[in-house]
């Protein structure tokens, strides 16, 4: 094969999601009504955002070899303390800082300092105790939200302070800002896992976690970290999440875990470890919600939406088996 085969074959491998994501938007934007629009692109835009920012600590976790089921109820957790301790209806205490421009950062530390916990707590199992990532992350999927009805007793808390809010319905150049904030998240992780020793380590142990204790590199601690980072990178996602619905109810984010492991997948990570980028993750996420998208535009019924989200997770492992084939065969 020759060298500018066998780079034509790479570059379609590791972009094949884009190239489906320009399919798929060019196919709706012919066939589906009022699709082509620029308020729709924004929408899938902003409706992506949670996922994604919730998708970047995922994708880290299993590029490092491991699996974080605990994401989901993480940022439903988050977003439940942020509503609770800044909203002023229901469950809220409504506090308010003086001076206001500190509502922001204080709850947004508050949001990721939760995430960070539950992040400490699955890595302490995994990595000190020797217990499966699987089911340790299981069991938090399952306590944290437990934890979340526990705190709430069931009701909502509602009416975000304005101060905090305002980041919801904010705007540049027509795009929402709280989709910049995932922007921004994908292209700070993506220098992160490309350009730092972190982001190496991270994919070399991964890949093969034997060789890098024998390089003298402290796995325990890369993955420990991969376990930390994804908590809290949900802990912003659930603060962004009670932003945009101005607080939390105790089934907030129900369902998020199953698209953000979707496009994981479908964004050319492998569940082996070893192999993803973080662009092509981004690309995932935007393919699912325009989707999500279309569907709702075409009114399909509630139980369609279920099969077709239901197929996507089974065609993302599909995918990613297929693609591992193709690179052992022809490169």
């Amino acid at each position: 094969m020759t060298p500018a085969r066998r780079r034509t074959i790479e570059f379609l491998l590791d972009n094949l999601v884009w190239l489906m994501l320009i399919a798929v938007l060019v196919i709706f934007s012919l066939t589906v009504p009022r699709y082509f629009q620029f308020g729709i692109f924004a929408n899938i835009l902003e409706q992506s955002t949670y996922v994604g920012v919730m998708a970047i600590g995922l994708a880290i976790v299993i590029i490092s070899g491991n699996l974080d089921l605990s994401v989901e109820s993480t940022a439903a957790l988050a977003a439940m303390v942020t509503g609770l301790f800044f909203a002023s209806s229901g469950i809220g205490m409504g506090i308010v800082l003086t001076p206001s421009f500190l509502m922001i950062p204080v709850s947004l530390l508050l949001a990721v300092a939760v995430g960070t916990v539950i992040g400490l707590i699955n890595g302490f199992f995994v990595i000190r105790v020797g217990m499966s990532a699987f089911i340790v992350t299981l069991a938090s999927f399952i306590w944290v939200r437990g934890l979340v009805v526990a705190i709430s007793g069931g009701r909502s808390a509602q009416n975000l302070d304005p101060a905090i809010r305002f980041l919801g319905v904010e705007r540049i150049f027509g795009i929402p800002l709280l989709a910049w904030v995932a922007v921004l998240c994908f292209l700070v992780f993506s220098l992160v896992m490309t350009k730092t020793p972190f982001g190496r380590y991270i994919t070399l142990v991964g890949g093969n976690a034997t060789a890098t204790y024998r390089a003298g590199i402290n796995a325990d601690r890369i993955l420990w970290s991969s376990f930390v980072l994804a908590g809290a990178l949900a802990g912003l996602a659930g603060w962004l999440l009670a932003i945009r619905t101005s607080g939390a109810t105790a089934n907030l984010g129900t369902g998020m875990l199953f698209n953000a492991f979707a496009a994981v997948v479908i964004g050319g990570v492998s569940l082996k470890g070893g192999v993803g980028k973080l662009p092509g993750v981004y690309a995932g996420v935007l393919l699912i919600f325009s989707i999500h998208t279309a569907i709702n535009l075409m009114r399909l019924p509630a139980h369609w939406t279920q099969v077709i989200l239901g197929g996507l997770v089974l065609a993302a492992v599909l995918l990613d088996t297929l693609k591992l084939r193709l690179r052992e065969k022809l490169l």
